[in-house]
């Protein structure tokens, strides 16, 4: 049995029988049989019905928001995910048939040759829970515009957003067994994957469940997408806008309780500005409200779980041991379960598992640095690479500077964002693979050559 425990007040909020391996079987049968007749449709017409299945999850969003803070915690005040939902799933249709246009390398009197791309078949989804809508669509929008049939595995702690997505693309007339929305448990799962079920894999989670991702499809040659942990950092320079610089970067390090992929979790500031950022950040967080996320003034819900907000309370206790220093004071709000005061840390080194381990929660450590090589060195002292952020007036330092960091994508003067016209991928314990983009077509199908004689 799948359960959601609602992080608002423990309760259980949802709960779903997962699939016997008899069930799931079938169900990754009725994709196979369903996908030729899905990829042989038009481009057009499979671009058109994705396209209707967004909308369609659009008109339900005043029912969805409440959902996803009963699930989640997101605070409703936020409005949900359907901007970014719309923004990805729209620039993904828009490319698609440049995307998978075919190579001709000649088409004379004697011969046809030419490089399609064609779908790898049945792609499973394996989505996370802290934005649910957005990571899922990522990859679901271009599987099925690019002639592939989904299988969506959703979370547990948001179990009702699989359901939506296949409700909304089924009446938009996305065939039923060319989107499936399944609930799985994790043997059943590793068991399809190595039975050669699916012709790719995209995970987004832990790192422990990409590994698990990996060791299930050792063998099989299936593709494999991952996107795991990160432990992304915000550099300051001497030029960059500070009011800029630590709106934006604090607001990275904190929205959504800092359960964000692309979350900040390490600022490195300049020295000569380091009292004020600390100054400013501290005044920034101090003012946030911790708690119900039903309530339209809340600003800070609570985490997703109990378990994971005890991770953040046990990395900063540790590091406030080893001597860093604590800024903001406990919120009464904060009850030693899911909801969590945010907190910025100073006094930090990376010796404190708060600077090296993922928190995925709202805590930042800050520290000063003398120069760029300082603090080219400290963000790549990492076991992790996914994003970036850099701030300088100069856009020439900031790439030199972004050549010399190990991750996957790098921002100026802006963060925690996912541009889909650029590939998202990562680097070391973060993963591999690339979604979104031209790249992210080209991962969820495959080159196919055609060597035709005419005469």
């Amino acid at each position: 049995m799948i359960r959601c425990v609602s992080p608002i007040d423990g309760s259980v909020y949802a709960e779903r029988p997962t699939l016997s391996s008899k069930d799931a079987n079938a169900a990754v049968a009725r994709a196979k049989a369903a996908q030729p007749e899905w990829a042989v449709r038009t481009l057009e017409e499979r671009i058109a019905l994705v396209q209707a299945g967004v909308a369609k999850v659009g008109a339900m969003n005043d029912e969805i928001v409440p959902e996803l803070a009963h699930q989640m915690g997101r605070p409703i005040r936020y409005g949900g995910e359907f901007g970014g939902f719309n923004e990805r799933a729209s620039y993904m249709a828009g490319i698609a048939k440049e995307a998978l246009a075919d190579i001709v390398i000649e088409d004379s009197d004697a011969f046809r040759r030419v490089i399609k791309r064609v779908p790898h078949g049945v792609v499973l989804v394996v989505a996370p829970w802290n934005y649910p809508y957005m990571t899922a669509i990522n990859t679901v929008a271009p599987a099925l515009i690019s002639g592939n049939s989904v299988i969506l595995k959703h979370a547990s702690q948001t179990p009702l957003v699989g359901e939506r997505m296949a409700q909304a693309f089924h009446a938009a007339g996305v065939p039923e067994d060319v989107f499936q929305n399944v609930f799985l448990d994790h043997q059943t799962t590793s068991d399809l994957i190595a039975a050669k079920s699916f012709g790719f894999v995209n995970f987004t989670g832990s790192v422990g469940g990409g590994q698990a991702i990996e060791q299930a499809a050792a063998g099989t040659f299936t593709g494999v997408g991952l996107e795991l942990g990160g432990k992304d950092p915000g550099y300051v320079c001497d030029d960059a806008d500070l009011d800029a610089a630590v709106d934006t970067l604090i607001d990275g390090a904190m929205f959504n309780a800092g359960q964000c992929c692309c979350g900040i979790e390490r600022i490195y500031v300049a020295e000569q500005h380091f009292d004020a950022f600390v100054e400013k950040a501290v005044a920034i967080v101090s003012g946030y409200k911790l708690g119900n996320p039903l309530n339209p003034a809340t600003t800070l819900g609570p985490m997703a779980h109990k378990r994971f907000a005890d991770e953040v309370r046990q990395q900063t206790a540790e590091a406030v041991g080893a001597g860093a220093k604590a800024h903001i004071a406990t919120s009464p709000q904060d009850d030693g379960g899911a909801y969590l005061t945010p907190q910025i840390l100073t006094n930090v080194t990376h010796d404190m598992r708060v600077m090296r381990d993922e928190s995925f929660g709202p805590v930042v450590g800050i520290m000063p640095v003398k120069d760029d090589a300082e603090a080219i060195r400290l963000m790549n002292d990492s076991h992790f690479g996914l994003t970036a952020s850099v701030w300088t007036g100069d856009v020439t330092r900031a790439e030199a500077i972004a050549d010399q960091i190990e991750t996957g994508t790098v921002f100026m003067n802006r963060a925690d964002y996912l541009d889909p016209g650029l590939c998202w991928t990562g680097c070391k314990d973060t993963g591999r693979g690339g979604g979104l983009s031209l790249i992210g077509y080209h991962n969820l199908t495959r080159p196919k050559s055609y060597h035709l004689k005419k005469a």
